[in-house]
């Protein structure tokens, strides 16, 4: 087995093409996904698929009930915000934002990674092509990372954890582009927030729109079916 490293992986765009890159510096990947009270289960669905078509040691899907908290469109009765075109998605930290969830997953991610004996954590956080999410900028990683390497046996016993972010400066196009590469099937991934119930995307969500624009700047087509409309 190769060096363990654990991946957070969401089953949409970007988290699949992460467990490539990881897989393809040569990692070992333990996946971790969530099921946290979202609206739908469609990307979990998606998840499994990714882990078993590209190949991991361990897939892991935590239950957590972040909707006992709401807060979020994902995880309380709010409508996902729905938008004609991708110019409409702003920087603003939209309702579609679930409150602390990247340090939430990054806290589980550590406590596997340490049981597992992982020094690297792979996330697919991304500071350009996204929605304003707090939880997705260079100083948080930055922050967490040095947190957990006072929080855990192994960074007090010199074994210096990091987090990976190899998508966090790339453009959503540039992304398409690096899976395509690697041989990635994007036709298995789930990037929305509504997906109806046949677990095809609306086309309208942020998530959709910045996928959609993904892969029509990278000279590609979606291979998703999306709902008419």
């Amino acid at each position: 087995m190769g060096t363990p490293a654990v991946v957070l992986l969401s089953g949409g765009l970007d988290s699949t093409t992460v467990l490539a890159l990881a897989r393809e510096q040569g990692f070992t990947p333990f996946a971790l996904s969530f099921r946290y009270g979202q609206r739908h289960s469609v990307e979990l669905e998606a998840a499994s698929r990714v882990a078993e078509t590209i190949g991991v040691e361990r897939h892991v899907i935590a239950d957590i009930d972040l909707r006992t908290f709401g807060g979020s469109a994902l995880t309380a009765d709010i409508d996902v915000p729905k938008h004609a075109d991708v110019t409409d998605v702003t920087e603003h930290i939209p309702s579609t934002y679930v409150p602390a969830r990247n340090t939430i997953f990054l806290s589980f991610a550590l406590a596997y990674a340490e049981t597992v004996g992982a020094q690297d954590i792979f996330i697919g956080v991304n500071a350009l092509d996204y929605s304003g999410y707090p939880d997705c900028r260079p100083e948080f990683i930055r922050a967490f990372e040095d947190m957990a390497n006072l929080a855990t046996r192994a960074g007090v016993e010199g074994a210096r954890l990091r987090i990976h972010t190899p998508l966090i400066s790339m453009s959503k196009a540039e992304i398409v582009t690096t899976g395509l590469r690697l041989g990635v099937d994007y036709g298995i991934t789930s990037s929305c927030y509504d997906p109806d119930g046949q677990g095809r995307p609306c086309g309208h969500c942020d998530s959709c729109l910045l996928r959609l624009k993904g892969f029509s700047e990278a000279g590609h087509s979606d291979p998703l079916t999306y709902q008419a409309v």
